[in-house]
């Protein structure tokens, strides 16, 4: 008898998942067979968690040891080192910048990935909880319906027919067939154990689901804000918005290493139960099911029988008996006891609407709708859900990869701001060249201890002549050098105030000196 399954295989990450070593507290190897009411089970994957943990303290340790080295051990750098140092930093900000851009890319599929797996497991346990629900039901109604409503009938029906002894006979009969209905629905599997469990599963399924995709969701906005503004950061050189990524950055890394964590122990758990889930299931479900029933709906096979055909033919050929047992007292007891027609429709139309919940009940019991359901969970939690937690590891993965290389280029870039604003202060104020001293103010008392061109000119014109020219160079406040400027056809706008500070006059005052001693240049032929 074949009964192996082709309609599920396991996907191979769960096996690559599954032979991950699974250890306790005492560093002992446990089975990786999946029991999570086990101790020793839980300790195993709870145990992989804690080595993202250990990877947590060692990155921040690291983490600390580099800042330390740069805070404490840092040397001045020569100008011409600074330019290697600033482009180092700036591929490392783009470099970590792509990185963190696509862990968010990734996360966020991988979250909607295991979103999308679990919404699939949780309504195959609600259709499957639905079936069980129906199951039951129709039980319980067809159980009522002869325990109670059918001997009602048949106790009045008793009295009407006391004088015939045959029709007793009949009604005798009925009562038999009754008893035979009621003992093949009692011996139908309570399902309503399994029906408890399928409802608790799927409502705290769900209720886990939204919180972690909550988290997620929270988890991947803030690295995608962390990533923009520290993009923003370096652009605009701001050392509070660094010191906000720094904070920000080290809270990131924690989160990550979390997740990678939870992720881990979630995905290598749900794995141990996809490479053998018909085991699980049926160690589940031994106390209020036999292993014949369940094999029957873990597998689904056309050559496996149904177990529970022997009872459906025996509750058919009863039922069909009753319908033909009332026929023949309609059409022969009424005329003589017509007080009887009431309770012989009643039992009528109790017969019809147990017929009912029968065909009905041989749908529900096939083993095709259920199975089913079971598949699609299978398929959802296993493929989609277990492939989502993956991405979502590597996101984590990428995520603390970016916020380690983010954390060691900030003090390199507070640096490089440091050391341009130092070489701003540096700059000359009295540097012709220098921006800033456009802004300067004239001072006469400096410019008083520097000789004019005006009066080094005169003093060459006094050795010459035994008349000299009295001196008419002096240091004149701006507004005379504007006014000379105006008269002699200077244009105040090329009037530099910088070379005022620095004891030079103007152009204007050039005009005036040549057009005084134009005899005194030289002539050539």
């Amino acid at each position: 008898m074949a009964t192996a399954r082709l309609d599920y295989i396991a996907p191979w990450w769960t096996y690559w998942l599954h032979n991950f070593p699974h250890f306790n507290f005492t560093f002992q190897p446990v089975d990786n067979t999946f029991r999570p009411g086990e101790s020793s089970y839980q300790q195993s994957l709870v145990f992989l968690a804690c080595i993202s943990a250990a990877g947590l303290v060692l990155s921040l340790l690291l983490l600390s040891v580099y800042l330390t080295s740069v805070c404490c051990c840092r040397k001045e750098e020569e100008e011409e080192t600074k330019r290697p140092d600033s482009c180092c930093v700036s591929w490392t900000a783009v470099i970590t910048g792509l990185i963190l851009c696509s862990a968010v890319g990734v996360g966020f599929y991988g979250n909607s990935q295991t979103n999308d797996g679990v919404y699939q497991l949780t309504y195959s346990l609600h259709n499957a909880n639905h079936t069980l629900g129906g199951l039951n039901s129709l039980v319980s109604s067809s159980l009522g319906s002869m325990e109670v409503g059918l001997q009602q009938h048949l106790n009045r029906l008793d009295e009407i027919f006391a004088a015939r002894g045959d029709y007793v006979q009949a009604l005798r009969f009925m009562g038999q067939m009754a008893d035979n209905i009621i003992r093949q629905l009692t011996a139908m599997p309570d399902l309503s154990k399994a029906k408890v469990d399928l409802s608790a599963i799927a409502d705290q399924t769900d209720y886990v689901e939204y919180y972690r995709w909550l988290t997620y969701l929270l988890l991947l906005i803030l690295d995608l804000v962390i990533c923009l503004v520290a993009c923003l950061g370096v652009a605009k050189q701001s050392r509070w918005l660094l010191t906000m990524i720094m904070v920000f950055g080290v809270i990131s890394l924690v989160l990550s290493w979390a997740s990678l964590g939870a992720g881990t122990a979630t995905a290598v758990g749900t794995s141990d139960f996809c490479v053998s889930p018909d085991k699980f299931i049926a160690n589940r479900t031994k106390e209020f099911l036999s292993a014949e029933v369940t094999h029957y709906y873990l597998y689904c096979s056309q050559s496996l029988p149904n177990p529970f055909q022997q009872s459906l033919t025996i509750f058919q050929r009863s039922l069909t008996t009753m319908q033909i047992q009332i026929q023949g007292l309609l059409q022969f007891s009424v005329p003589v006891f017509p007080t009887a027609e009431r309770d012989l429709l009643g039992i009528q139309r109790l017969l019809n609407s147990t017929e009912f919940n029968l065909n009905q009940l041989t749908a529900l019991l096939d083993c095709r709708g259920l199975h089913k359901n079971y598949l699609d969970g299978l398929m959802g939690v296993c493929y989609d859900g277990v492939e989502g937690l993956l991405y979502l590891c590597l996101f984590s993965l990428l995520s603390v990869s970016a916020f380690c290389a983010m954390l060691c280029a900030i003090p390199r870039a507070w640096t490089l701001i440091t050391s341009r604003d130092r070489a701003y202060d540096d700059i000359d104020e009295e540097d012709p060249f220098n921006p800033q001293a456009r802004h300067m103010t004239f001072n006469p008392s400096r410019a008083s201890h520097v000789h004019s061109f005006c009066s080094y000119s005169s003093s060459l014109d006094s050795q010459a002549s035994p008349h000299p020219p009295p001196q008419t160079a002096a240091i004149l406040p701006t507004s005379e050098y504007m006014n000379q400027s105006m008269l002699f056809g200077g244009n105040p706008r090329y009037e530099n105030v910088p070379l005022i500070g620095r004891g030079s006059p103007p152009p204007s005052t050039f005009r005036n000196i040549f057009s005084q001693n134009e005899n005194y240049l030289p002539v050539y032929d």
